[in-house]
């Protein structure tokens, strides 16, 4: 049986199983047959097809010969005895010319290695070593404490990023990585930093995989038997308890860290994005730093104060070249697509179909197929189709006359830090319109963070005091917080409108709110039907918020209006394939039962697609299938 979330192996283990017994008989008789296939594989490699008097002859046919000659008595005798001759003398000149050989070549290797120079390791311009080493970095920088992430949708990432700004008030230094971007073998070396401190903020993906960024180092953590003695680690991971492995990532690293030797300092934190995840991040900050202070003897605790990380640089009269419009990485990738496409590099796809299912009603489900022609990009039905979008328009406009800004103003922000692995917190040089509308989260509601940071902008100090107090670590603060942004689900321009004297720099915000990351869908299609095709069914988010606003699906709108108008270009969304464990049985004939959530089927459709495509090529497949579809909990 399939279920959405996860699919089962046991069938297919048990065909390779069936396969695979064989009886006594059969053994036996498939062993000699290998040994005779083998024997003659060695015949061919080592007898080329000489002569026949060259050729070996087995024991039995020596003594036919003998008892031949000696019947017979003839003169055969000397012509046998002639071939013996021959075949010694043929034995000795093949060990003669093996062992000249074999001096020549050891004469040869030897000249060969007093020749060869010691290799030089690769320097960068300044001098120093290029071997992402992130120790080597933290030593020339003068830091003493890491952060890394393993992060799919940002939230780790965010949440690295704000623990290496805590350090400073402890007395920290602390830079946060992405662990894709250094070799993790060098986690060792971290102990002759006198000190030092690894956290790890850790997703957990899918099927308890780790995220893309840290698949190479999951795999370390994996293979490796490195002694991590002197090295100390605190884990603070990432997941959603709905999921059968739930924190998977966050638990190995915790496990795999102190079984190599490696000091905890804190308990592992685990956070669930099913309850309130920023709670769970806040009570274990509190934890970790408390734990941190004990270990280093840290006493003197600076004041908690707001620090900017980036500065603001107006650009007048720039080239529209040299400035991004929305792409993800590299400076004008949607004027110029150059595979490989993926997550920094998505592929401009055409929208060709996007098809209302329900023919009307409260809800909107959206059948939508996408174009791949010429971008290279292979999937699997299974996989899923990631899509970055846009804002809201109208919410980036309101902030523009929330703030008085020109939204077409260019600005740039640079990292007063040069140490810092990210030197700028989105693409930059860009408008203000173009960070709004494709590079910051606007419709989330904010975490603690901005939260206290808005505080200090407050010239009413009600306001101030009303927003402090919901940042404070005791219950009755954390529970004001969770109802009135969390449950009523307050908006960061919900907030700004609501405290009228709140009113903190355009700029300060862009640096504050986390990116707008990319959505994942179930594709629902079979490359085996079209393989320059891929589709996904999306139901269209709109609702009504507790406090009596209108929310929308940031992305599932987006989606929905990216429709084809007569005479004009089809439109097109940056996209990319994550490929996924979610597969059918491998054999065709294995019987599938599919329950799907809503549009939970929508990869099921892509499954059915992939049978009925194998079943007209005239393989056996098990039919019917069964698949059952739920609009409700209580369905």
């Amino acid at each position: 049986m399939l279920h959405r979330t996860e699919t089962s192996g046991s069938s297919v283990d048990s065909a390779v199983h069936s396969d695979t017994v064989i009886n006594g008989l059969q053994k036996e008789t498939l062993t000699t047959k290998r040994s005779s296939n083998k024997a003659n594989i060695l015949r061919h490699v080592f007898w080329p097809q000489l002569p026949h008097v060259y050729r070996p002859i087995s024991c039995q046919s020596w003594r036919s010969k003998i008892t031949m000659d000696e019947q017979l008595g003839s003169g055969d005798a000397g012509s046998w005895l002639s071939f013996v001759d021959w075949l010694v003398l043929g034995f000795g000149l093949l060990v003669a010319l093996a062992y000249f050989w074999q001096n020549k070549f050891e004469s040869r290797r030897s000249q060969i290695s007093v020749s060869f120079k010691p290799i030089i390791p690769a320097q960068t311009s300044n001098g120093t070593l290029d071997t992402h080493s992130f120790v080597a970095k933290m030593k020339a920088a003068g830091k003493n404490m890491v952060v890394f992430y393993g992060s799919q949708t940002g939230t780790a990432e965010d949440l690295a990023f704000r623990l290496a700004k805590d350090a400073v008030r402890y007395g920290m230094k602390a830079i946060a990585l992405d662990p894709e971007e250094y070799d993790p073998e060098d986690l060792y070396l971290l102990a002759e930093i006198p000190n030092s401190l690894a956290v790890f903020c850790m997703a957990t993906y899918g099927e308890g995989d780790p995220t893309d960024n840290a698949r190479e180092f999951f795999e370390y953590l994996h293979r490796s038997e490195a002694d991590l003695s002197g090295v100390n680690y605190a884990v603070f991971g990432l997941g959603n308890k709905t999921y059968e492995h739930f924190n998977a990532m966050g638990k190995y690293t915790d496990k795999q860290l102190a079984k190599m030797g490696a000091t905890r300092l804190c308990q592992l934190g685990i956070g669930d994005d099913d309850g309130n995840l920023e709670e769970d991040f806040i009570v274990w900050r509190e934890e970790f730093w408390l734990s941190v202070c004990r270990h280093f003897n840290i006493t003197n605790v600076g004041e908690d104060v707001s620090i900017r990380e980036y500065e603001l640089s107006i650009i007048e009269d720039c080239d529209t070249k040299g400035v991004f419009c929305g792409e993800v990485s590299r400076l004008g990738a949607y004027r110029n697509q150059k595979a490989p496409y993926h997550q920094k590099n998505p592929f401009l796809a055409t929208v060709i179909v996007n098809r209302d299912l329900h023919c009307g009603g409260d809800r909107t489900c959206r059948h939508i197929e996408f174009n791949l022609t010429g971008s290279r990009l292979r999937y699997e039905a299974g996989d899923h189709l990631a899509v970055y979008p846009e804002n809201d328009g109208e919410l980036v406009e309101q902030f523009g006359k929330l703030f008085n800004v020109d939204l077409d103003t260019v600005f740039t922000l640079t990292n007063v830090d040069p140490d810092s692995s990210k030197r700028n917190p989105f693409p930059c040089p860009c408008s203000f319109r173009t960070a709004l509308t494709y590079y910051v989260d606007i419709s989330t509601p904010p975490k603690t963070n901005v939260v206290k940071e808005l505080s200090q902008y407050c010239s009413d100090e009600r306001e101030k005091n009303f927003l402090l107090s919901m940042v404070t670590m005791e219950e009755k603060s954390r529970r004001k917080y969770s109802e009135w942004v969390i449950h009523d689900h307050r908006t960061l321009l919900d907030i700004l409108i609501e405290l009228s004297s709140c009113r903190p720099p355009l700029d300060l915000l862009l640096e504050l709110l986390p990116r707008l990351q990319p959505r994942f869908y179930s594709i629902s299609s079979s490359p085996k039907v079209d393989p320059s095709l891929v589709s996904i069914t999306v139901i269209v988010l709109k609702y009504t918020t507790p406090i009596g606003r209108p929310g929308k699906g940031v992305a599932t709108n987006y989606l929905a209006s990216k429709i084809a108008v007569e005479n004009k270009p089809h439109p097109q969304v940056p996209i990319y394939i994550r490929r996924s464990q979610f597969r059918l049985p491998h054999s065709p004939s294995t019987p599938v039962v599919m329950i799907g959530p809503g549009t939970g089927i929508a990869p099921f459709r892509g499954f059915i697609q992939e049978r009925a495509m194998l079943k007209q090529t005239g393989i056996y497949i098990c039919i019917p299938l069964r698949f059952f579809t739920l609009n409700t909990v209580r369905s």
